[in-house]
This record gives C-alpha cells, sequence and structure tokens, in this order.
C-alpha cells in the first residue's frame, strides 16, 4: 500500500508526522504493509520550484493508492495579484485525481460539549456528515478575472455545473445516507441561481432511485440556520463547491475546533487495491501563527487517516481503533490549546500524537 505525504506548510508538516505515525503503529498492529513517499506542495513548493504543484508531485499522487495531505498557504504567499498561489496545489490535486466528493464527517465528542460556543443541549449526539461537489462550480468557472469596464475596475467569476457533476456528487451522497440513518438534505439556492435550480431538478430525478433515503430540500441561508439552531437533525448533506465550503468550517464549530474535522476527498479512479483513490487532510489551514511551536491540534490529521484506511486501502478494522483512541484520549482529559477549558492544561502536538499511538499499539 503506497501512501503519498504531502506535509505542506504552517503546521501541515507537525500535523502530518503525527498522523503518520499512527498509521505506522495500526499497520505493525494490524499486519499490513505501508509505503510511504513524501513531495513538496504549496508555498514550500513555489519557494523551491516557482509551482504550487510540481509535475513531480502529481505523477506520484496518480500512482499511489492515496495521499496524506497537511495544509497549504501562508502570509508570505498572500498577495492577491501573484499568478502563483498555494492553493493552486489544492485545485490540480483535486483536477489530476479526478476527486469529484469532499466527505467532511462533524461529530461532537462528549468530553468536549462544553468547548464550543453552543449549548450542550444543541451539541449533544450530534453526526453528521457533509459531502461536497469538489472539483466544479464558480471555483472552476471560466472566465474568472479582473479587468478594466466602462466604470472603471471590475470582476467576474463565473458558475458552472453539468448534469454530470451534479448527479454522481448526489449519488455518493446517497450511497453514503444507506450506510448510515437514510436522511440526505440536499443543499441549493434555487430561489435566485439557475445551477441551483439544475441542481435541485436534478436531485430529485437521483431521489427516485434511493426511495428508502429520507430526503428534503435547503436553502443554504436556511442551511446556515438549522446548522447551528438544531444540528443533530441532519445526516449526510450534500450540496455544491462554494456552499459546502462555507458551511463545513460553520460546522466545526459544532465540535469545538477546526483541529478535530477530517475530510476525505474521492473520486472515480482505482487504486492497486481497486478502492477510490483518495485525498485525505484536515479542513483547518496552515495556522503560520503557530508553527514550529509544537501548538498544532494533531487529532483532525489522525482522524483523515483513519478516514484514509477505511476508504481507500480496506482496512475497517484499524480505521476504527484510531478513532477508538482518539475518543480516548480525549475521555481522560487530554487536550490541546484549541479545545482546552474549564482550566484543562493543554499539551503539545508531539505529546497529543504520542498519546494516541500508545493506544493504537495496544
Amino acid at each position: 500500500m503506497k501512501i503519498l505525504v504531502l506535509p505542506g506548510d504552517g503546521i501541515g508538516p507537525e500535523v502530518v508526522e503525527q498522523a503518520k505515525k499512527v498509521l505506522e503503529a495500526a499497520a505493525h498492529r494490524f499486519r499490513f504493509p505501508l509505503t510511504f513517499t513524501e513531495a513538496v506542495v504549496g508555498g514550500a513548493a513555489i519557494d523551491a520550484f516557482h509551482t504550487a504543484l510540481p509535475d513531480g508531485a502529481l505523477h506520484l499522487a496518480q500512482s499511489s493508492d492515496a495521499v496524506l495531505l497537511g495544509a497549504v498557504g501562508g502570509p508570505k504567499w498572500d498577495n492577491p495579484r501573484a499568478t502563483v498561489r498555494p492553493e493552486q496545489a489544492l485545485l490540480g490535486l483535486r483536477r489530476g485525481l479526478g476527486l469529484f466528493a469532499n466527505l467532511r464527517p462533524v461529530r461532537v465528542f462528549p468530553e468536549l460539549l462544553d468547548a464550543g460556543p453552543l449549548k450542550p443541549d444543541v451539541l449533544r449526539d450530534v453526526d453528521l456528515v457533509v459531502v461536497r461537489e469538489l472539483t466544479g462550480g464558480i471555483y472552476f468557472g471560466k472566465p474568472s478575472e479582473q479587468r478594466q469596464g466602462s466604470d472603471g475596475r471590475e470582476a467576474v467569476d463565473t458558475l458552472t455545473y453539468t448534469e454530470t457533476e451534479i448527479s454522481r456528487l448526489l449519488r455518493t451522497a446517497f450511497d453514503l445516507a444507506r450506510q448510515r440513518r437514510k436522511k440526505l438534505t440536499s443543499v441549493d439556492k434555487a430561489n435566485i441561481l439557475s445551477s441551483s435550480r439544475l441542481w435541485r431538478e436534478i436531485a430529485h430525478e437521483v431521489q427516485r432511485d434511493y426511495p428508502d433515503v429520507a430526503y428534503e430540500d435547503m436553502l443554504v441561508d436556511a442551511m446556515a440556520m438549522h446548522l447551528i439552531r438544531r444540528p443533530r437533525d441532519f445526516d449526510v448533506i450534500a450540496t455544491e463547491n462554494m456552499f459546502g465550503d462555507i458551511l463545513t468550517d460553520e460546522a466545526s464549530m459544532l465540535a469545538g475546533s477546526m483541529g478535530l474535522l477530517p475530510s476525505a476527498s474521492l473520486g472515480s479512479s482505482l487504486n492497486s487495491l481497486g478502492r477510490p483513490r483518495g485525498l485525505y487532510e484536515p479542513i483547518h489551514g496552515s495556522a503560520p501563527d503557530i508553527a514550529g511551536q509544537n501548538a498544532a491540534n494533531p487529532l483532525a490529521t489522525i482522524l483523515s487517516a483513519a478516514l484514509m484506511l477505511r476508504y481507500s486501502l480496506g482496512q475497517d478494522d484499524a480505521a476504527t481503533v484510531i478513532d477508538n483512541a482518539v475518543s480516548s484520549v480525549l475521555a481522560e482529559g487530554h487536550r490541546t490549546a484549541d479545545i482546552a477549558f474549564g482550566g484543562s492544561r493543554a499539551i503539545g502536538c508531539r505529546e497529543m500524537g504520542a498519546l494516541v499511538v500508545q493506544r493504537v499499539a495496544r
């Protein structure tokens, strides 16, 4: 089993290092082979190669069974006029690997009910997954540019979706709902956007193939409200690219911190095991303000590694052990700075990773 490791920028190398150690512990316990290869992407690649995604890194990703990514970006490369930006690595990997579905699970750990800004009664038993379309929509539409118009400077971004892009994302979401609580909420802005009206039309057509899944449409502004007001009512949430990006950052506050939320990006391409070749990463950014200080929370990256074992490598038992190890560490009261509350002492990134490794090794 070949894994490409892309540490990236900021805290990326720190959290990826801990996730890699957890994967090695799981491989040793369950006796399956893992081979790691590393490449440079993001800001680090811009500095070294003048491109965010070197051809060699993309080729390695395409020949690996799965990809583990840390984070990219930082103020060093934040010039909005720059033609080469760290985020181009993410977009290039998604396109190059055909990763059209981004799964972002949101589960509230009982021990962290007081960690977030919401009341514990609202958060208790929250367990949902947002399925975000990843390779279409306004992030990829052309033209996307600033230009000089008759009234001065103007800008244009293009929002385009095809029937194929919408249908395959929704079928992925419906299939996932069948494995969970059999409930799907499709989020759009059909009262305003033509692309959303097409989205809703196709969603109703796909729904006919899943009569066992309870279905509802919801406008994105209403979803933003209800995600905070009654989050445990939701199971699987399917939506387009930009809406999914925004809603999942909002949903991170349910769990208490972005440092707890993993993600899996999947497509139709199969790896050497006959399973989806996926890209796995925490949803948080590179957090340059704490980079190199051993202050990051590695749990989102560790939980992303568990998703990798489950979806791309077919190691469900090992994935479950990692999930349980994270729950155990939190139940024992161990906290990194982002989730320390009530006077609890914060431990570092390396210390948190070591605790999870110990429990996986058991």
